[in-house]
């Protein structure tokens, strides 16, 4: 099969890197030519690193360096079956993209979309024959991160859902289904994570470093939220939760903290200029209160939240319960499913939590999902 790449920057090589190793034969084209050669020079050196710890044997990576075509000619991706965009997260310069392609393909390629956040409706607008656009959501690195969200527009059709989950799945990638709606399943529900985090730092509740041993120590998260929100950097993550906010008509639960636009405004933004929440550059000890009664209602406030998301979006027919909870462990690695996680607690327990946090700050982010109430007091559970 013939890849299409638009765009050099991360996830851009991210995505060719995968596919090349998938053994398709992969073309990055990017109009800057600096940015081609940034890409190509970051992609290349991260291979030749895995080939010397031995991911890769001398056959494997020259199967993927042969798989690789970097290209500033846009006419150089027309044999593309599948072309995928990885551009800056500008509507409008995506539409025009995607107007001057559409014409150098043929109508029989998939044109995808790896935008996180914009209207996969919207962008599939600027196409003749949209039928054959989709929303093609990758998790960096796209070459390790198993899960994929397919995110068809109203446009699309079945044949092209069914070809991208065929193809896909038939890579190695866990494929889940959900609604054109802003943040789709992962962005959408990890929002709490995040959010929920900052408020309880903000009120004093918790340090950071607390909070982050909390969800770790007692959650069983890989990384806490500081940690995460430093190592996916304050810019991106705040844009992120600004442009849901937005999006859904400013809904209070996804309202973006001053805590984490400062730390963005102060060029704070995490590990990669080396100070976010923590400070990379002159490590100190963390103060961390290893109380496991604080610790436990940490985790259990803003599991609440996240629960509450994901009941919302299965409410609200985004996605399927199954494909709820494997975006959460497969996009970013969730200990547990939220809704089976809920099971194991009691939904009720849950929705408990969520009540009382309701009535004790009369705050709309705090409201429990509608199925959420319907269960409790029909004592349902979600599996």
């Amino acid at each position: 099969m013939n890849i299409g790449i638009i765009g050099s920057g991360t996830m851009g090589i991210s995505i060719a890197h995968f596919m090349a190793q998938k053994n398709h034969s992969t073309t990055i084209f990017d109009s800057s030519k600096t940015s081609l050669k940034h890409g190509k020079k970051k992609l290349l050196t991260l291979l030749s690193k895995l080939k010397e710890k031995e991911k890769y044997t001398e056959k494997e990576y020259s199967h993927i360096l042969e798989n690789l075509n970097f290209t500033e000619d846009i006419k150089k991706i027309k044999n593309s079956n599948l072309l995928i965009e990885a551009i800056i997260e500008d509507p409008e310069v995506k539409k025009k993209l995607f107007t001057e392609v559409e014409k150098i393909v043929s109508k029989k390629c998939i044109i995808a979309t790896n935008t996180s956040s914009l209207s996969i409706t919207s962008l599939a607008s600027s196409v003749n024959e949209n039928g054959r656009f989709i929303g093609m959501h990758f998790f960096n690195p796209a070459n390790l991160m198993p899960l994929v969200e397919i995110i068809p527009a109203i446009q699309t059709n079945i044949k092209t859902v069914e070809e991208s989950k065929k193809i896909l799945q038939e890579m190695g990638k866990t494929v889940v289904t959900t609604k054109d709606t802003p943040g789709f399943i992962v962005n959408r529900v990890a929002r709490p994570f995040y959010g929920e985090a900052i408020r309880i730092f903000e009120e004093g509740l918790a340090n950071f470093e607390t909070i982050d041993w909390a969800m770790k120590e007692i959650g069983g998260f890989r990384m806490g939220p500081f940690e995460l929100m430093d190592f996916i950097g304050n810019d991106i993550n705040y844009t992120v939760t600004k442009t849901v906010f937005e999006e859904f008509y400013f809904d209070q639960r996804y309202k973006p903290s001053f805590t984490q636009k400062r730390l963005m405004e102060a060029g704070y933004l995490g590990k990669k200029t080396g100070r976010g929440f923590y400070n990379y550059i002159y490590e100190s000890e963390k103060n961390i209160s290893k109380n496991r009664e604080l610790g436990k209602n940490i985790v259990l406030r803003i599991l609440a939240m996240l629960v509450n998301e994901a009941a919302d979006a299965y409410y609200l027919n985004i996605a399927s319960k199954k494909d709820i909870d494997l975006a959460m462990t497969k996009g970013v690695n969730y200990p547990k499913g939220l809704l089976k996680w809920a099971d194991e607690i009691g939904v009720a327990t849950i929705f408990k939590i969520l009540e009382t946090l309701y009535d004790k700050y009369c705050e709309d982010r705090y409201r429990p999902s509608p199925i959420l109430r319907k269960m409790t007091k029909e004592n349902m559970k979600f599996y």
